[in-house]
């Protein structure tokens, strides 16, 4: 099957590649620029790389087509967000596809009732963002329904692996917190620290994009959670990394009205939209019923990973 992936050299898109080469895929790969994945594998010199810019080509009502011009049997689309882009790119592709996978967030929720929330939860979702990614996973759903476009979307997690900062225990991308915890000094969280949130290893959400095309008779209108099995507390979170490093986790508590006067504004920003969300907490019983997905990492597990090839990098440093 030939598969064109736009955006595919990101965080998914390193270990999404070499998965669908390894399966016998074909694959084109459309990116704006020429960056390279964050993890190297040989995969990559059978993928055909395109460059191209999605915003100057739609803003002339070209994209569409040169995406369908590639001839593809299935597209998946990482880097879609708004709902004209997705209107645009489904006018073009319509009978022309077999597949087309949107990933979109599990920040569609915004405000939740009962967790772990599942997928069939009504959407209310908190700014910007969640709004959307939820306008867009509505449209595409309905053309499922309504005009038979074969369509399904991946709702991730807090995305985590090798080559980036995970979003750390206050609940931003700060990576002095991971140093400050490795080093035994205090670190403040805001609140009681009970809020929480749910990592995804890249490479689980890789697997459940190739498990929605291997079952694509259940998977076709339908959304999935992309997490890992089980949420984290802050102070949990804060704790579990504290001991990877020998320490005790020295935690102090503030409001976060206090607590946002001790860290910049654009870590205090990010923060309050996870707090925002909480609780973070999304079922993947439908991924395992329907399609078999086993997510091999846990929050933890991922995280350390990733915490650790910074450390390695020298980007996270931790005294004794």
């Amino acid at each position: 099957m030939h598969i064109v992936i736009i955006g595919g050299t990101g965080h998914v898109g390193t270990y999404l590649v070499p998965r669908l080469v390894e399966a016998g895929h074909s694959l084109t790969v459309i990116t704006r620029g020429q960056r390279k994945p964050y993890s190297p594998h040989g995969a990559w010199n059978s993928v055909r790389l395109m460059s191209l810019d999605r915003a100057a080509e739609e803003q002339v009502g070209t994209f569409g087509s040169k995406i369908r011009n590639l001839q593809p049997d299935a597209v998946i689309d990482m880097i879609c967000f708004t709902e004209e882009s997705a209107r645009h790119l489904v006018d073009a592709l319509r009978g022309q596809v077999q597949h087309f996978l949107h990933c979109s967030s599990v920040w569609v929720h915004g405000y939740t009732t009962q967790i772990p929330v599942s997928e069939d939860a009504p959407r209310r979702p908190i700014g910007d963002y969640g709004t959307r990614k939820a306008a867009i996973e509505a449209y595409l759903l309905g053309e499922a329904r309504h005009s038979g476009f074969p369509t399904a979307c991946i709702l991730p997690g807090h995305i985590v692996g090798p080559g980036w900062v995970p979003l750390n225990p206050v609940g931003n991308f700060n990576p002095e917190v991971y140093a400050r915890l490795g080093c035994g000094d205090e670190v403040i969280l805001p609140n009681q620290g009970t809020e929480v949130v749910h990592h995804v290893h890249a490479d689980d959400v890789a697997q459940l994009f190739v498990k929605v095309l291997t079952h694509w008779n259940v998977a076709i209108g339908e959304s999935f959670h992309a997490v890992s099995p089980a949420a984290l507390t802050l102070r949990g979170y804060a704790e579990a990394v504290a001991g990877w490093f020998g320490q005790p986790a020295r935690l102090k508590f503030l409001p976060f009205e206090a607590w946002k006067n001790t860290v910049s504004p654009e870590d205090a920003e990010a923060t309050l939209g996870h707090l925002e969300h909480s609780p973070n907490c999304y079922s993947i019983t439908k991924a395992q019923r329907l399609l078999d997905y086993q997510p091999r990492y846990s929050s933890l597990e991922a995280i350390d990973e990733s915490v650790q090839a910074l450390v390695t990098s020298g980007q996270i440093k931790v005294y004794s």
